[in-house]
């Protein structure tokens, strides 16, 4: 991974460069993004251009042994910690080690890396198979399993990195362990922790950090990856980048689908809600139990989006709304008879459905009782 490959962000690619060239680099540096933000990707990016052995005032060569061993994520002084589970590609059945180990992980963590630079827990869980209700976390064994590799003296680099993925996955027994290395880091070691939400880090942790706030993208930074990338034509683009709402990892995920399939999942759902139309309802609940919780999250983030947009058209901010064709005439419509309460009663039953759906909850209960919820908001009209 070098720093060209990620999209944007320069002020913060200099930043992270000059401190390299000027050897100010910190022992612990905190990459804060929101989900599928280039956080990961520019903490791989980072650990590539220090590890680099012919690096210029740019980035890193992509040439010399350690650049090719780092895109493969096989250089030895660059460890990695990401959230466990026991997954059906990885258990084994002739063992008695019941505790969650990364070390079963690595060789699919190394294809998740590679394959996905902007990528989320969902994906992960999916990536090595996870059962629909599992709960991945970072375990003390590994934290302490890592706390003897990088005691040792570096291999090849001057510096041993550790990148940390989703730290706020720690129990607590990781987390303290992981404290009393930071406080203590061995010499020339960098520890690289990439987060979602840094307030579910421990204030201890995040006082001895220096953190980096990496933006979500913008439209047009996703609109130029996925054409550049040919992953998507220029129109489709569009359609993709107002649906991923600057989380680049949605953005690609959507390229893989039909487009169009979110759109028509929600406007019958919605004409169901307004017909109140219990039975296909019924349907559409158990239609959405046996779908991916990614795309679950999909439709729910939807909706949340259609309706933000029809509270700005209600409200004489149509040039905001950056729809068209059949997304716009359906803004238009709902327009005409919602207003400004029960939109905001819509929108606060999906934000709480979202919220239950994250923690697991049965995906069929919520969906149900958030059609009756969208149900009595229409009531309102």
């Amino acid at each position: 991974m070098q720093f060209k490959n990620i999209p944007g962000l320069a002020d913060i690619k200099q930043t992270l460069i000059t401190s390299v060239m000027r050897n100010h680099v910190a022992h612990s540096q905190l990459f804060y993004g929101k989900e599928g933000s280039a956080n990961l990707a520019l903490a791989w990016a980072y650990a590539t251009y220090i590890n680099c052995e012919n690096k210029t005032e740019d980035d890193s060569c992509s040439k010399c042994p350690a650049c090719h061993k780092m895109a493969k994520v096989i250089h030895p002084d660059f460890h990695q910690i990401f959230p466990a589970i026991k997954s059906k590609k990885t258990k084994k059945e002739d063992t008695d080690d019941k505790k969650e180990n990364t070390g079963d992980l690595l060789v699919f963590w190394r294809s998740f890396l590679i394959e996905k630079h902007y990528n989320n827990l969902v994906q992960w869980h999916e990536h090595i198979g996870a059962d629909k209700n599992q709960q991945a976390i970072i375990p003390v064994d590994e934290a302490r399993k890592t706390i003897q590799k990088i005691s040792l003296k570096s291999f090849e680099g001057e510096y041993k990195i550790l990148l940390i993925w989703l730290p706020e996955l720690m129990n607590v027994q990781t987390a303290n362990a992981m404290l009393k290395l930071l406080e203590e880091p061995p010499p020339k070691t960098l520890f690289l922790l990439v987060t979602n939400d840094a307030n579910k880090l421990l204030a201890t942790i995040l006082s001895r950090a220096l953190m980096i706030k990496i933006p979500s993208f913008n439209d047009g930074e996703i609109i130029n990856y996925l054409v550049e990338n040919n992953l998507s034509t220029s129109s489709a683009s569009e359609k993709i980048a107002y649906l991923a709402d600057g989380n680049m990892g949605e953005a690609i995920a959507l390229t893989g689908n039909e487009q169009n399939d979110i759109h028509i999942m929600f406007v019958e759902w919605i004409r169901y809600c307004f017909k109140m139309d219990m039975l296909n309802l019924v349907k559409m609940a158990d239609n959405f139990d046996a779908l991916q919780k990614s795309t679950q999250k999909q439709l729910f983030e939807y909706g949340l989006r259609m309706f933000r947009d029809i509270l700005l058209y209600i409200n004489g901010g149509k040039d905001l709304v950056k729809l068209a064709n059949e997304e716009l005439t359906f803004v238009e419509n709902i327009s005409k008879v919602a207003n400004g309460n029960n939109i905001a009663y819509i929108t606060n039953e999906i934000n709480k459905a979202y919220y239950h759906l994250e923690r697991n909850a049965r995906a069929k209960i919520i969906f149900l009782n958030l059609s009756l919820n969208i149900v009595k908001g229409i009531k309102k009209l």
